[in-house]
């Protein structure tokens, strides 16, 4: 079944369920329950009481009952004695945490032959990926009158309330919070499940995208990258130009990587020759022929002929089917009436305002041709568009790109001996031995079919799973790299679900602190593997140089991803043509506000191939939120000398609200003022006459 027949159907289905669920007017008897048990139990019940109603009656539909329904259904289920609404809280919690662990189950069996490297993956696994069960129980939870007890008797916040108040709050208030926002929303199952089957197909091309390197030729017909290198788009593409400012023929090979980029964004690449090794292909030129040498087993096609024709569009009509879904959810988001509203007001509890404003503080800060100035120094020459992605202020020098990967490849030959590892690499952060083991009991690593990713357990007795990729031949540097990154997430997973008080505290604020803390073990990576050069005067600094020259990449990249969401709400017919014109007019606009004049040239589309923006709906800002968010978290870890106790106790904070949950792990609200200042002493002190420059 294709997927636009997939939207019809869900579709219809919303329509129908938009039919048996017309709102319906419960004032009158709002006002009349609410006299009446405000009677029986008092005035003081008035404030909660009438809130409930309203949340309650915001929600009802025709098919819930009638008023008299509605009525009876608020004297029998509102909680005016403390000690029973504790009992209810305290029982929603236990069995909410096995509603969600069973779902996440269901889900990852279901997704396991698209998400991991085992084999040929069947038409019928892309149909079990697609499916997912918490779809329904949404529905469940309303039919049965559950979601409405939970409405009644704890307090649906708005952002302004959480922004204004939440700093104050207990964590028994943060906890009643995110019960109710569990319950906000009365999205049909039709709605959930198009969203779902939309990003699942998304996914699965994305996992898919990859290019064998070895098959691309110059215009002389050379082979530049070595036999056997498969590069996932964009993650491994991006990696290999950090990884070639080292070897021979580095710059050759960056520029060719734009233009295979480059063709990716405006699907002018031919369609046959992503993911196969039977076929040569120069990206300048785009000749494709049958390649002379054989990179895989893989069969080659015995005929000579080579279709050329191009991805035709493949890259946005996805986009446009997950854009589709989600303005079936609209509707039922009457607060957060688009995408756009959920991700910031929502998810992030960071109004999109404040997040566009922290992006250009970075984006036209002066340090950026600062820091550029430092790496056209150190590059001995001017700096290109893919100079965004520069490595060097962080790769050691004592070896090349070859050498790591050999290094990781044979202390790394398989998921399993990465796995075994966990328990020293966490001990080499600083965590003691007993919590290390503690976190390796309750992570599991598997070999990714894509680039690798985490995901968090809901229901604690189950683990966290890392997903790396591994070649053939092992891990190479590119997947370990990852890897930890992705360690830092699963560690984060495991206290902020073992160790938290309430369960409805799981978690992180949002996905900004999960990758900034991330990042915090990602920058470590050398030193885990014993390879960090000594230290010197100026190490701290260019490693704060290399993190402020990664957000000024990802915040730009962030810009491009939020005005296509823009622009699709403005463009809500468009074709997968406009969609692909709409991405290089706006990655060129945003090229050349902010790059053009520090890397020179006018016009790249560079900042529209991260798969994210095809694959994870608005997920970009989160990296460039979280690099903030890491500085200030890394600074104060600085101050103790360690990184596991720190790590730990800002993990257990949980999920109450970002600002809450920074002041209270670094004393200061969520902002880009940290990197700033921290970036303007790093320059400062490369800068003193008797800094040492030994990386």
């Amino acid at each position: 079944m294709t997927m636009a027949l997939l939207l019809v159907l869900a579709v219809s289905q919303v329509a129908h369920a938009q039919g048996e669920s017309a709102p319906i007017d419960l004032a009158a008897a709002s006002s009349t329950v609410e006299a009446e048990l405000v009677a029986q139990y008092g005035e003081g019940q008035r404030a909660r009481l009438h809130r409930g109603l309203h949340q309650v009656a915001s929600l009802w539909r025709t098919g819930d009952g009638d008023a008299e329904v509605f009525a009876a259904f608020a004297r029998e289920h509102f909680i005016a004695d403390s000690a029973q609404r504790d009992a209810a809280f305290n029982r929603l919690e236990t069995v909410l945490e096995q509603v969600d662990g069973h779902m996440h189950e269901i889900v990852m069996s279901f997704r396991e032959q698209t998400d991991l490297d085992r084999g040929d993956i069947l038409p019928l696994d892309r149909v079990l990926s697609a499916y997912d069960p918490s779809a329904h129980t949404s529905d469940d939870f309303f039919r049965t009158k559950l979601s409405f007890i939970v409405l009644l008797n704890f307090p649906l916040t708005t952002l302004d309330e959480r922004l204004a108040a939440g700093g104050s709050w207990s964590r028994r208030q943060w906890a009643e919070a995110r019960l109710a926002q569990r319950f906000g929303q009365r999205v049909p199952a039709a709605a959930d499940d198009a969203v779902s089957s939309a990003t699942a197909a998304a996914d699965q091309y994305i996992s898919e995208y990859n290019i064998w390197m070895h098959h691309l030729l110059d215009d002389r017909g050379r082979r530049l990258f070595p036999s056997g290198m498969r590069l996932i788009s964009h993650w491994n593409l991006r990696d290999e130009i950090k990884a070639d400012y080292q070897g021979t023929a580095g710059l050759a090979k960056q520029r060719m990587i734009v233009k295979v980029m480059e063709r990716i964004v405006s699907q002018t690449i031919p369609a046959i020759v992503i993911d196969n090794p039977t076929v040569d292909w120069n990206p300048w030129s785009n000749d494709v022929r049958r390649s002379t040498v054989k990179d895989s087993d893989r069969p080659g096609a015995a005929d000579t002929n080579v279709s050329v024709a191009r991805e035709a569009d493949r890259r946005y009509a996805l986009l446009l089917d997950v854009f589709r879904a989600e303005r079936m959810v609209d509707q039922y988001s009457p607060s957060e009436p688009t995408l756009i509203a959920r991700r910031f007001d929502l998810d992030r509890e960071l109004p999109e305002a404040r997040v566009r404003a922290m992006l250009e503080q970075i984006l036209s800060s002066p340090r950026v041709t600062d820091v550029a100035a430092v790496i056209s120094a150190r590059l001995g020459r001017r700096l290109e568009p893919f100079d965004i992605w520069y490595n060097g202020f962080r790769a050691s020098p004592r070896y090349s790109a070859a050498a790591l990967d050999s290094i990781v490849a044979r202390k790394y030959p398989t998921a399993a001996a990465f796995q075994a590892d966990i328990p020293r690499l966490l001990q080499g952060l600083g965590f003691s031995a007993e919590r290390a083991q503690y976190v390796a009991s309750r992570v599991v690593v598997d070999p990714a079919r894509g680039a690798g990713h985490a995901v968090g357990a809901p229901r604690r007795g189950d683990r966290a799973h890392l997903r790396t990729r591994i070649e053939p031949g092992g891990m190479n540097y590119k997947g370990y790299n990852i890897a930890v990154h992705e360690l830092g997430h699963t560690v984060e997973q495991t206290f902020s679900l073992y160790d938290v008080d309430h369960q409805q505290l799981a978690g992180v604020p949002n996905n900004a602190f999960t990758e900034a803390l991330a990042f915090v073990f990602q920058g470590h990576d050398l030193d885990l593997l014993g390879l960090t050069a000594p230290p010197s005067d100026s190490g701290a600094a260019l490693t704060m140089l290399d993190k402020f020259w990664s957000t000024y990449e990802i915040a730009g990249v962030s810009l491009v991803d939020m005005a296509l969401w823009h622009w699709m709400y403005d463009h809500p017919d468009a074709s997968p043509a406009a969609l692909r014109e709409a991405t290089l007019a706006i990655a060129r606009d945003i090229w050349n506000r902010y790059y053009a004049p520090v890397l020179g040239q006018r016009d790249e589309i560079l900042l529209g191939v991260y798969s994210h923006i095809i694959e994870y709906e608005l997920y970009l800002p989160d990296y460039a939120i979280g690099q903030m968010i890491a500085t200030q978290v890394e600074a104060m870890m600085a101050k103790s000398g360690r990184i596991g106790p720190d790590f730990e106790r800002v993990a257990r904070l949980g999920r109450i609200g970002p600002d809450a949950w920074m002041t209270q792990a670094t004393g200061a609200p969520v902002g880009p003022e940290a990197l700033l200042a921290a970036t303007e002493r790093a320059l400062a002190r490369l800068r003193a006459p008797h800094a040492s420059h030994t990386q």
